[in-house]
């Protein structure tokens, strides 16, 4: 049973940084795209990057030049660097892994607060 624990998420300062980290365990990841979504009160889910076993990497238009994604895949870890965060980043972020051939397989992680403010 795959299982995503996310961690890193917090209270910061406009201007401020977080690195966000998501860890799955029970499977094999090399066949999955690993990325974050996050959703604001009121609002939808929203993607924010994504990145591939090969490290291509994708950004959400608002999030790119300030957020990073990476990924250890000796640890089955996924980060989300997140710098010069503004208020309106403020959302709880959730970690997805996605099977790249069978969408069924398709897990989430249990979602971690990040709030920007002053």
């Amino acid at each position: 049973q795959v299982q995503l624990a996310e961690s890193g998420g917090g209270l910061v300062q406009p201007g401020g940084s977080l690195r966000l980290s998501c860890s799955a365990s029970g499977g094999a990841f090399n066949r999955y795209q690993m990325g974050w979504y996050r959703q604001a009160p009121g609002k939808q889910r929203d993607y924010v990057a994504s990145i591939t076993s090969g490290l291509t990497r994708t950004y959400a238009d608002s999030v790119k030049g300030r957020f990073t994604i990476s990924r250890d895949s000796a640890k089955n870890t996924v980060y989300l660097q997140m710098n010069s965060l503004k208020p309106e980043d403020t959302a709880i972020y959730y970690c997805n892994v996605r099977h790249v051939e069978f969408s069924s397989r398709n897990y989430w992680g249990q979602g971690t607060q990040v709030t920007v403010s002053s």
